[in-house]
C-alpha cells in the first residue's frame, strides 16, 4: 500500500509515520511545508527507511499534489496537515482558511481525479478497491459542552474559534466529496493529544519547559476548562483501525476517557517534576474559550474494536520522562519561537 501522509513532520503526523513504519511494510510519502511547527527531527528514526519518502511542499499546490499522486501511485491519503493553534487563528484566521479548507479541497480534487475512472455518461465515478481518504479532525468542531454529556458522531457542528471553524469546513468538504463523487472518505475527530514531539506552544510541553526553568506557568481564566486527553500512541492505533477497518462515509470519534481540568494538568506536571504549585499563574482568559470537551468513542470501539490503552497517569508519566530525556530538543524548539500562553 502506498500511503500519502500530509503534515507528517508535525506532532501527530510524525508519531503516526514512525508507528506505521515500525508496524507495516507500506510505502510512506510525507508531504510537509515545514512551517514553524514542522520538524524533521521528529522522524530521525524513520528517515533512513527505504520505504519512507519526504517531499517539502504545500498541500494547496495542486500541480505538486497531482504529480505526487501519479509518481507514487497513491492508494491512501491521511491528511494531518493543518494550522492548529487557536490563539494564532484568533490573531489571523486567513492562513487557517488557506491550509485547513483550501488545502483539504486541493487534496480531495487530486484524489478524485487520480482515482477516478470515468463512466460512459460521466455522471459517476468508480475507484480502486480499498482506497480511502482519511481526514484527521478535532473535537473542537463540536463547540462547547455547556450542558454536560459527550460529543458523539451525531453532535451538531458548532465551532467557536477560527481554527475550529476552518477544521469543520474541511470536514464538510470531505463529506461533500463522498456524497457527490462517491470518494471513499472518512473523518476522524480526536480529543486533546499529548506525548513526544509536541510543539511547545501546546499546554503540556509548554508547562514542562517552563517548570524546568522555574518560570511561571500561565493558565487561562480559572483553569477549570475541561479536556479529554488522548495519548498520541493511542491516537495512532485508532487511525490504524480506521485505515484497515473503517467504512467510507463515516465519522469516528477518538477519545481517551481522561477528562482533566487545565489546573489539574498543571498540578500533576509540577508534582512529577518536583516543583512548587506557586509557579502557577492565572492569566486573562482567551477569547471565545470553550469550557468543556468530552468524547464518546463508543462507535469506534464497538464497530472497529479500538479502545485506548493508556490511562492518563500512565501516559503523562511517559510523556514527562520523554521530555526530560530530550530536554535539549524541547529547549531548542522553545527558544526558536516566542513565549506564548498555553493552548487548551
Amino acid at each position: 500500500m502506498n500511503i500519502l501522509v500530509t503534515g507528517g513532520a508535525g506532532f501527530i503526523g510524525s508519531n503516526f509515520i514512525n508507528y506505521l513504519l515500525s508496524t507495516y511494510e507500506n510505502t510512506i510519502v510525507n508531504v510537509d511545508l515545514l512551517t514553524y511547527a514542522g520538524n524533521l527531527e521528529n522522524l530521525n528514526g524513520s528517515s533512513n527507511n527505504p520505504q519512507y519518502h519526504f517531499i517539502k511542499g504545500d498541500i494547496t499546490d495542486r500541480t505538486l499534489m497531482d504529480e505526487i499522486f501519479h509518481r507514487f501511485e497513491v492508494d491512501v491519503v491521511i491528511n494531518f496537515a493543518a494550522e492548529s493553534h487557536v490563539d494564532r487563528s484568533i490573531e489571523d484566521p486567513s492562513i487557517f482558511v488557506k491550509t485547513n479548507v483550501t488545502g483539504t479541497n486541493v487534496l480531495l480534487q487530486s484524489a478524485k481525479e487520480y482515482w477516478m475512472i470515468n463512466q460512459p455518461d460521466e455522471s459517476c465515478v468508480k475507484y480502486k478497491d480499498g482506497v480511502k481518504f482519511i481526514q484527521i479532525s478535532t473535537d473542537e468542531v463540536y463547540g462547547d459542552l455547556k450542558d454536560g454529556g459527550y460529543f458523539t458522531e451525531k453532535t451538531n457542528l458548532a465551532p467557536n474559534s477560527p481554527y475550529s471553524a476552518s477544521k469543520a469546513s474541511g470536514d464538510l468538504m470531505v463529506r461533500a466529496y463522498y456524497e457527490t463523487y462517491n470518494l471513499p472518505a472518512i473523518v476522524t475527530r480526536c480529543s486533546n493529544n499529548y506525548g513526544p514531539y509536541q510543539f511547545p506552544e501546546k499546554l503540556i510541553p509548554l508547562l514542562i519547559h517552563r517548570a524546568n526553568q522555574d518560570q511561571k506557568l500561565p493558565i487561562y481564566g480559572d483553569g477549570n476548562q475541561v479536556r479529554d486527553w488522548l495519548y498520541v500512541e493511542d491516537h495512532c492505533t485508532a487511525i490504524d483501525a480506521v485505515l484497515h477497518k473503517g467504512v467510507a462515509g463515516e465519522v469516528y470519534n477518538i477519545g481517551g476517557n481522561n477528562e482533566k481540568t487545565n489546573i489539574e494538568i498543571a498540578k500533576r506536571l509540577l508534582h512529577l517534576l518536583g516543583k512548587s504549585e506557586e509557579l502557577i499563574e492565572f492569566v486573562k482568559d482567551r477569547l471565545g474559550h470553550d469550557r468543556r470537551y468530552a468524547i464518546d468513542h463508543t462507535k469506534i470501539t464497538q464497530e472497529l474494536g479500538w479502545s485506548p490503552s493508556y490511562t492518563f497517569e500512565e501516559g503523562i508519566e511517559k510523556t514527562v520522562t520523554w521530555y526530560l530525556e530530550n530536554q535539549d530538543w524541547l529547549d531548542r524548539i522553545y527558544s526558536d519561537t516566542y513565549a506564548v500562553d498555553p493552548v487548551q
